[in-house]
């Protein structure tokens, strides 16, 4: 036979990895469910607990849940039992993640977690291990080779229970109805954060830093307020400042090409008469999400008023992006 390469290699790794995932959707059962009650009715913390490749995964998930409503703490095992342990309050749910179930630094912590009174979740990949069977609830990876060319390196194994802990929090997500603006508090930091927590009124161009142009307004005229105010778009007006459409620099190039004479014709003639448009108490990410989910994408809206349709201001792709940063 040939010899494989180390692209042979990398494909039927990842093949292999992207199996077994599809695998464990379909083993999930009544013991996630009761994982997720478990630490649902909790108040406190959940600690996550492993050595090695398995401990890193363990941060990982720790992380993962505190970002989606979980607090939750990662505890070295080898420091639990050096003082370490004091972090643990009664009752703190412990997830013990090992694949072989027989780690020795986490066994010896059972009896230990007993006496904190903390129910025991395993994530192992085998159901007749010491850490298995001494668990209260065991979420099973599955005993399937590592897809590495020896079949040794944890790479099957970390990758399934670091899927396992996303799918915790997802579970915990829908259990708590953990929605974006929960997540938003938790990151208030990134441009993720900002976009869900901003609103359009927050960051919008006000209608006077705006071109503004009435139907009856001179082309002409609308073409030089759009000049001096480049914002990509003017913002048509009836009398009552409720908006009658919107003229954007698209439009503009459109109606020349059509061969429209800029010295005759009117606002009116060019404008697109019921605009996509935001409203101020709308989120940054849904008026980015308005302006970008859509066969032709857009960068700009114009904003009114929900009740009245009064003429706010516009809101540019670049106020959602810059909103935030100083």
């Amino acid at each position: 036979a040939p010899m494989s390469t180390p692209l042979d290699s990398a494909r039927a790794l990842l093949q292999a990895e992207a199996s077994a995932l599809a695998e464990l959707a379909t083993r999930l059962d009544g013991a996630f469910t009761k994982a997720v009650d478990l630490i649902a009715a909790h108040h406190g913390k959940v600690v996550l607990c492993g050595v090695g490749k398995s401990g890193l995964i363990g941060q990982k998930i720790a992380a993962t849940l505190c970002s989606t409503g979980t607090p939750a703490i990662f505890l070295h095992a080898a420091d639990a039992v050096h003082g370490d342990l004091g972090i643990l309050q009664a009752g703190d749910p412990v997830i013990l993640i090992s694949r072989s179930g027989t780690t020795s630094e986490l066994v010896r912590l059972i009896p230990v977690l007993r006496s904190f009174k903390s129910p025991i979740i395993s994530i192992v990949g085998n159901t007749q291990s010491p850490l298995a069977t001494q668990s209260d609830v065991v979420l099973d990876i599955g005993a399937r080779p590592e897809a590495d060319p020896l079949g040794l390196v944890p790479t099957t194994s970390a990758l399934l229970t670091l899927a396992l802990g996303d799918a915790l929090a997802a579970g915990l997500m829908t259990q708590r109805g953990f929605g974006p603006s929960d997540f938003a508090r938790f990151h208030p930091a990134g441009q993720l954060g900002r976009n869900l927590s901003l609103t359009v009124g927050e960051a919008l161009q006000p209608l006077d830093r705006c071109a503004c142009a009435k139907p009856g307004d001179a082309l002409r005229d609308t073409v030089i307020a759009m000049t001096r105010h480049p914002h990509g778009a003017a913002c048509v007006l009836a009398a009552d400042g409720t908006l009658a459409g919107l003229i954007t620099d698209g439009d503009l190039r459109r109606a020349l090409g059509r061969g429209v004479d800029i010295n005759t014709a009117r606002a009116a003639d060019i404008m697109t008469v019921n605009p996509v448009r935001a409203h101020a108490p709308m989120s940054l990410a849904e008026a980015a999400r308005i302006m970008e989910d859509r066969p032709s994408q857009i960068s700009v809206l114009p904003v009114t008023d929900a009740a009245t349709n009064r003429c706010l201001g516009l809101i540019r792709i670049h106020d959602i992006y810059q909103a935030g940063i100083v």
